[in-house]
């Protein structure tokens, strides 16, 4: 699988969108209409099945809060979660379904479960952290039918965070029982007090581009409902282009997968430095566009329609 980082520039904007097979694109706008229409092509290769647990590695200090948040949205993929509000999380993971349907004509899907959460709150290999540190973070959880997420808190340096990605996704192969295997992991940092107009747009002033008024957050976390966004559409791209042979846009080293191919698109009506026509609750002026367990409310982006070669949104 390609490991390499690759900064693609998005038009006349200078809006960076990072694809390290692949990261989430920092969304302060959207992709000229050619790239938007792109077929997402299928390279044969395996997609993730059946269920699979979703083990979250919390590496430094994060609030039980803020712990909290991130697992009701994985909770809140699942279609056998507590009932959810249209239009709801699970809804949007529904989405995917249609790459399962391409791949194969079997009735095969993907069902995301919470498993384990793990703290490092201690820093236990420091507060600068290359990729081997994270490969490492990612193996502490289980490594059989899993994903593995690394969350990295506020203070802590990642190699190319904030400069040219806000998370990756990648696969690591290891002896399982005496049998070579590959497991997915996923990195996602906090960018609050680092890059939060790279890394936690629409929540906050962008750094390159049309600027507009930042949203209120729908978790009041900017550095969390951030990384939920670049968490989900890693997720997506996890799912369907686990191992760099599955679907994506463009080349195997720089490619666009389910979510980031709709770089900046959150609803309808949705154009370079704006997010589209998103609900807002009205008690706190919080924007959003999709129900969660327990009451949360997220901003989740679009996902590629590979029947349509459209973004499709939940609002």
């Amino acid at each position: 699988m390609a490991s390499s980082s690759t900064i693609l520039k998005l038009l006349a904007i200078s809006f960076l969108l990072n694809v390290c097979v692949a990261s989430r694109a920092i969304p302060n706008s959207l992709a000229e209409d050619t790239q938007q229409t792109q077929l997402m092509k299928y390279h044969n290769g395996a997609l993730l099945r059946g269920r699979i647990s979703v083990n979250l590695i919390s590496y430094g200090k994060f609030t039980p809060s803020q712990r909290a948040i991130v697992a009701d949205f994985i909770t809140s993929l699942s279609d056998s979660s507590p009932p959810q509000s249209n239009p709801s999380v699970a809804a949007w993971w529904k989405k995917l379904e249609k790459y399962y349907h391409i791949a194969s004509s079997k009735e095969q899907s993907l069902s995301l479960h919470l498993n384990n959460q793990i703290l490092d709150d201690s820093y236990s290999i420091g507060k600068s952290l290359t990729e081997k540190h994270i490969v490492d973070l990612a193996s502490k959880g289980e490594q059989i039918n899993a994903i593995n997420v690394v969350l990295t808190a506020s203070d802590v340096a990642v190699d190319g965070f904030c400069r040219n990605r806000c998370g990756s996704h990648r696969s690591k192969s290891s002896a399982v029982n005496g049998k070579n295997q590959k497991f997915a992991y996923i990195w996602v940092g906090n960018s609050e007090a680092q890059c939060p107009g790279y890394c936690a747009w629409p929540f906050h002033q962008p750094i390159y581009g049309p600027q507009s008024p930042p949203l209120i957050a729908p978790n009041n976390d900017v550095g969390i409902d951030g990384m939920v966004i670049n968490l989900s559409a890693l997720l997506a791209g996890t799912a369907t282009n686990p191992f760099g042979n599955g679907f994506y846009q463009g080349t195997a080293d720089a490619p666009l997968e389910a979510a980031t191919a709709c770089p900046g698109v959150y609803a309808k009506g949705a154009y370079p430095g704006y997010a589209g026509d998103l609900l807002v609750e009205k008690s706190s002026g919080a924007s959003y566009n999709a129900h969660g367990v327990n009451g949360r409310k997220y901003v989740l982006p679009a996902i590629h329609d590979p029947s349509t070669s459209e973004c499709s949104t939940l609002v």
